[in-house]
């Protein structure tokens, strides 16, 4: 069911249907820009154009490319010098919402506590497992 908004953009009140975050005019604005932005993208020489350059160029925000990588507007495959912001650092990444560094740091963070685990596991296992006997003493 569709709900009332407000258009992050222009601020006009939109009937918010799951399709778009912004408004009609809003919406049909970004569709030009993004036009423009192609059409830059797909002449030969601009192919591995920066961030910054676009965005001096079609005068279009960061964070417009960024949603347009993000959503699979703009490939990184065909463009590779695009891309969108880490969650955690901030460096530019192509898949997910981390870039390899993050994850890597992670993966590394969970092989640590999982060997910690073990090792707190394996000495309260050895502490149950130990027994006192009874010596003879003659």
């Amino acid at each position: 069911m569709a709900e009332l908004r407000d258009c992050p953009s222009c601020g006009t009140i939109f009937n918010y249907t799951g399709i778009r975050e912004v408004c009609g005019k809003c919406g049909a604005n970004e569709e030009k820009k993004y036009e423009e932005v192609f059409r830059f993208l797909r002449r030969r020489e601009n192919r591995a154009a920066t961030i910054e350059r676009i965005v001096e160029v079609t005068g279009v925000t960061e964070t417009l490319l960024h949603q347009w990588v993000r959503k699979g507007r703009l490939q990184p495959a065909l463009f590779p010098n695009l891309g969108y912001p880490c969650d955690n650092c901030g460096k530019l990444t192509n898949k997910g919402k981390l870039c390899i560094g993050c994850t890597a740091d992670i993966k590394n963070d969970l092989k640590t506590f999982e060997a910690a685990l073990e090792f707190r596991e394996a000495v309260d296992a050895n502490d149950k497992a130990t027994y006192h006997a009874e010596r003879n003493r003659k």
